[in-house]
């Protein structure tokens, strides 16, 4: 009986520490093409600022790492979460919403221990409002081995 409980307490420990990471974006993904063409984005905007948090833009980080984005709403309007989309840009593009879902909130994305391999990584975030203005915003990671 004791074997028994060893056994399942070193199985529940394996399983906490495997998941403590979650994968945001694969190697197979990563290692698509890039996007053809380049992303048009406006440079004044009354929808909603997205801004990354963490880690800093451009500057190299290493794996896993919280990957943390904030929304700031302008005027009265309300972020509306079911509106965010958020795509690697790799061709085809890499749906990475359903990833994140859980982490999604009208104040943006907080993504704990996100697992991305090496190299330089280009993420697209779409937002809207609740006046149903639509702001894009290209976010870019570098990562380290």
């Amino acid at each position: 009986m004791k074997l028994i409980q060893l056994t399942l307490a070193v199985a529940l420990f394996a399983t906490t520490q495997m998941t403590s990471a979650a994968s945001l974006i694969s190697v197979k993904e990563a290692a698509l093409p890039p996007a053809a063409g380049t992303l048009a984005t406006r440079g004044i905007s009354r929808g909603p600022a997205i801004k990354l948090a963490s880690p800093e833009a451009d500057t190299p980080v290493v794996a896993p790492f919280d990957f943390k984005v904030t929304f700031e709403p302008r005027g009265d309007a309300k972020i509306d979460p079911s509106s965010v989309k958020v795509v690697y840009m790799k061709s085809p593009f890499v749906d990475l919403t359903p990833r994140l879902k859980s982490a999604i909130s009208a104040n943006g994305i907080d993504f704990a221990k996100a697992e991305v391999p090496p190299g330089n990584h280009t993420i697209r975030v779409t937002v809207k409002d609740s006046e149903g203005r639509e702001t894009n915003s290209v976010l870019n990671l570098v990562v380290n081995k």
